[in-house]
């Protein structure tokens, strides 16, 4: 594939995951018009929270079918735009806010989407079909061959879900306590939520720098330093006190954690092939979110209880080195050998 349609390619996928969230935004439409809390919560978080699943696995599965080479930076660069989008509409809906109120906020966010991102779903083109019979067949992991009952059940399949759950639990409950935690070190509390801005930003170079390492160096052993760093981060935030020192963390965190999101796709589509990806990664996927929603809720549990981040930032530290232990479990790669055309 020449490198002007790889960047094609790259731009398509990049407006197609654009487009699979406006029905995020057709929620939010309907949540803007509520009247009730119970109401409110089935549409902005039942209906929100599908529809924001329901395009990410899609997306990833479709970028890793495009390319061979470069897999992991293709998958990283995707993955990018889930931290571009916090950064522009973020924004837009604080003055939309600040200048109406939430709900005409809500309602003009998911009319904008309807109108700029649908159309965009039509310039996504699907990937080349395989090679035709008797060419060479792609290096590629035995487990291409499994079909989904078996893979959700086979070793490699384990061992990714359970490292992405103690990933993202580790890594959860301080992104969303951080703010908090700032605070009552003596930060302001305008200072203290430009450390999350900080992070986010961090977040995007460290997907580009994680996927062209990945590339070179191999998925699993950038992933397992990248887990090993984060851990220590995470630690590493009990000693500090002053703006610069969150700052200084809050630029290693964010690139840590948002660098290995992307390569347990790849390592996915490695160990699994491209027939299944879909199945197999929403089902990892679904394991990282309840490794998300893990870290907060124990978080808020551990500062009820000691009114104190402390334990808060030890758990999550020696999770994160369970995750990375998990990690180093990973069943190696079996390869076929190429055969000629």
């Amino acid at each position: 594939m020449q490198p002007d349609c790889r960047i094609q390619n790259i731009s398509n996928v990049l407006r197609t995951q654009a487009a699979r969230r406006s029905s995020k935004r057709s929620c939010r439409i309907n949540a803007s018009r509520t009247g009730s809390l119970l109401v409110f919560q089935l549409a902005y978080g039942v209906l929100v929270g599908l529809a924001a699943s329901a395009f990410f696995a899609p997306m990833i599965a479709l970028t890793s079918a495009w390319f061979d080479t470069n897999r992991s930076l293709a998958v990283s660069l995707v993955s990018a735009g889930m931290g571009v989008a916090p950064m522009t509409i973020s924004p837009f809906a604080r003055w939309l806010i600040s200048a109406y109120d939430w709900r005409t906020a809500m309602f003009d966010i998911g009319i904008t989407a309807w109108v700029l991102l649908l159309p965009a779903a039509f310039l996504v083109r699907q990937p080349p079909k395989p090679a035709a019979e008797g060419a060479a067949p792609s290096v590629a992991a035995e487990g291409a061959g499994m079909t989904v009952p078996q893979a959700l059940r086979s070793p490699q399949f384990i061992v990714l879900g359970l490292t992405f759950f103690a990933c993202c639990a580790a890594h959860s409950g301080p992104i969303f306590h951080m703010v908090s935690y700032a605070m009552l070190c003596g930060i302001a509390p305008m200072a203290a939520v430009s450390i999350y801005s900080i992070e986010g930003l961090a977040g995007l170079g460290g997907r580009l720098l994680y996927g062209v390492l990945a590339d070179r160096l191999g998925v699993k052993p950038v992933l397992i330093t990248g887990l090993a760093i984060q851990a220590v981060v995470i630690a590493a935030y009990l000693a500090v006190s002053e703006l610069g020192q969150f700052y200084t963390l809050a630029v290693i965190f964010g690139a840590t954690y948002g660098g290995v999101m992307p390569l347990y796709a790849v390592l996915a589509r490695e160990y699994f092939g491209q027939r299944i990806l879909g199945t197999v990664f929403g089902a990892v996927t679904m394991l990282s979110s309840l490794g998300m929603a893990f870290g907060p809720l124990a978080g808020g549990m551990v500062f009820d209880a000691y009114a104190s981040y402390s334990w808060l930032f030890i758990g999550s530290a020696l999770v994160g080195l369970g995750a990375m232990a998990i990690a180093i479990a990973f069943p190696p790669l079996p390869r076929r050998e190429l055969q000629p055309a």
